[in-house]
């Protein structure tokens, strides 16, 4: 009512609301932030204070709150640390929407640094040095887009890194070869064929999916000769390592360094088997976890102890604690469906009772299972209209269980009324099953479409195109592609959409493109992914902003930094989910 209290009360209320994760306590805290904000009184809010809020926000799943806290302390010059905001676009980076706002937010901070502008020398920039971007944040917004399929997004933060002078690692080499093979970018994916040659301590995983990337985006492009050569010198390196010393070569050899090679091999060899030997724990963020295998063992020794009511306390209390599930994925069923299959009949009826005893719910499916492993226990055989009300009972929330019913009825030789569609479904699922290297060679040969190998290569060019701002040139090749047959793809769009949207004021070129995507989607049932939509919704962002009057020197050096921001990031989903 007097208005705000000193410094130390403050910050010590907003950090009492950010750690209760209680979401009405977390709009109050930001509702106190803005307020402080728009009176001007931000030196009320300590550095830390605010980056625990952004960390609470992004925490509970609401990214655009968290970075936006990041970017008042930077526009406050409270510069956090990159070791700080790095933990809150890994949280962020956790949902769609926080991974395409984590891309933006690295994108803005690293602005700061392109092209050599700050002089790491001068101690008076020692403040904004400690918030530059490096390889873990790159790595954590690479693998959100990896995650969440934004990909194309994901180029502009490889295009920022030789701006900032960042040196990739091995884990950013592959996440670098991941975005590549899935934009079908095969020259770049050869490029970093080199680095990852040069790079030291890759790891065996970290070189299988390096080349499984490779030969993906070869077979992409249709590129068998090199497909077919990477294949023949796999073999011939695995011959070759069967015999991998002569005794001349050790005789030679007078430190014996190959065999000190050969003993580090092994031990690494060693060390993978005996971590694959760890079968109860495993970490999460850094955080010893049960394994499923060990829910397993126990649930095992209650019922065997006999010990059915202490098992079902046990489970509810450890569903409490971890995330929250439907009621048909809870662990409590898995364990009923378990006892089900086992044919511990009177386990899983005791199970119910004690559920119900403690208020637990749980779906039809378990009652339907149950039911019938109780009729067979009994001799009796479920006929046709038994299954027909089983089968009524789980198909709109359970379509997989539904399907296994009809398949069950088929191999009993049931006769069945109705649901012709349904069947021809379940007729089709119950073909697939395991299926050899030839049956599936021969089903993908029959059902599969004819892949057109071109368009890769056209959308390469189009892009490159779009990348340089040459919008007319584009045009042209994606006339010319068009005209020899190849049918465009999400990624040739969305390369002539973020070259407009570079560009600004081609609103009528967006739309004919937008109406063509439709049509296209209506036609043949693309899929166009959710950066296209960001796009086009921020083609028409810039009427919603006024230009801010600019009063001192300063202010006009920040605008102008703005502006050059929003030339290179023409994107802002922020703004974007704000105004749709």
């Amino acid at each position: 009512m007097a208005g705000f209290p000193r410094k130390s009360i403050v910050s010590k209320l907003v950090a009492a609301f950010g750690e209760s994760s209680d979401l009405g306590q977390l709009e109050r805290a930001y509702g106190l932030v803005e307020k402080a904000f728009e009176e001007n009184k931000h030196d009320l809010l300590e550095r830390n204070t605010l980056i625990y809020l952004s960390l609470a926000f992004a925490k509970c799943g609401l990214p655009i709150p968290a970075s936006t806290l990041i970017r008042k302390l930077v526009e406050t010059e409270q510069y956090p640390p990159v070791s700080a905001w790095s933990a809150i676009l890994a949280y962020m980076s956790q949902t769609s929407t926080g991974a395409y706002l984590a891309v933006e937010l690295v994108l803005e901070i690293g602005y700061l640094f392109q092209d050599g502008r700050l002089d790491p020398r001068k101690k008076c920039n020692e403040p904004l040095l400690s918030m530059k971007p490096n390889a873990t944040c790159f790595n954590i917004a690479l693998a959100g887009c990896l995650l969440f399929g934004t990909t194309r997004k994901a180029e502009q933060l490889l295009d920022m890194m030789p701006r900032i002078n960042l040196k990739a690692d091995a884990t950013l080499l592959i996440i670098m070869a991941h975005i590549y093979e899935k934009n079908g970018r095969r020259e770049e994916l050869k490029k970093l064929k080199r680095d990852m040659e040069e790079v030291t301590n890759v790891t065996e995983m970290q070189f299988r999916q390096f080349y499984n990337c490779l030969l993906s985006c070869y077979l992409k492009f249709g590129d068998l000769e090199s497909t077919s050569h990477m294949v023949l010198e796999m073999l011939r390196k695995a011959d070759e390592a069967k015999n991998l010393v002569s005794f001349e070569d050790l005789s030679r050899d007078r430190k014996f360094s190959k065999l000190q090679t050969i003993a580090k091999d092994l031990l690494d060899v060693l060390v993978i088997k005996l971590q694959k030997q760890i079968e109860f724990i495993t970490t999460e963020r850094g955080i010893l976890q049960p394994t499923e295998k060990l829910y397993i063992k126990l649930v095992k020794a209650f019922l065997e102890a006999g010990r059915t009511k202490d098992l079902a306390e046990f489970l509810i209390k450890a569903e409490k604690e971890d995330c929250p599930v439907s009621i048909d994925d809870s662990a409590l069923v898995h364990v009923l469906n378990s006892c089900i299959s086992l044919g511990w009949l009177d386990q899983a009826h005791d199970l119910l009772d004690e559920m119900r005893l403690a208020g637990v719910r749980t779906g039809s499916s378990v009652y339907t299972s149950l039911l019938k492993a109780d009729a067979r226990k009994a001799g009796v055989q479920i006929d046709a209209s038994c299954y027909e009300v089983l089968i009524q009972s789980r198909v709109i929330q359970d379509s997989q269980g539904a399907l296994d019913l009809f398949k069950e009825m088929k191999e009993a030789k049931i006769p069945r009324a109705g649901h012709q569609e349904f069947e021809k479904l379940v007729k089709g699922s119950a073909e697939g099953g395991e299926a050899s290297l030839m049956v599936t060679l021969l089903h993908e040969i029959k059902e599969g479409q004819k892949v057109d190998y071109g368009v890769h290569d056209w959308n390469n060019v189009i892009h490159f195109f779009c990348k340089k701002r040459l919008m007319q040139d584009a045009e042209k090749v994606f006339k010319k592609m068009r005209s020899l047959g190849h049918a465009p793809n999400a990624q040739t769009f969305h390369s002539l959409v973020t070259g407009y949207a570079a560009i600004g004021g081609k609103y009528v070129e967006v739309t004919e493109l937008w109406g063509e995507m439709k049509s296209i989607d209506f036609a043949s049932g693309m899929k166009f992914d959710q950066e296209l939509l960001f796009l086009r919704g921020s083609m028409g962002l810039n009427r919603f902003f006024a230009i801010p009057q600019v009063k001192d020197e300063r202010s006009l050096q920040k605008m102008e930094e703005r502006a050059a921001l929003a030339r290179d990031n023409p994107l802002n989903l922020e703004g974007l989910l704000q105004y749709m």
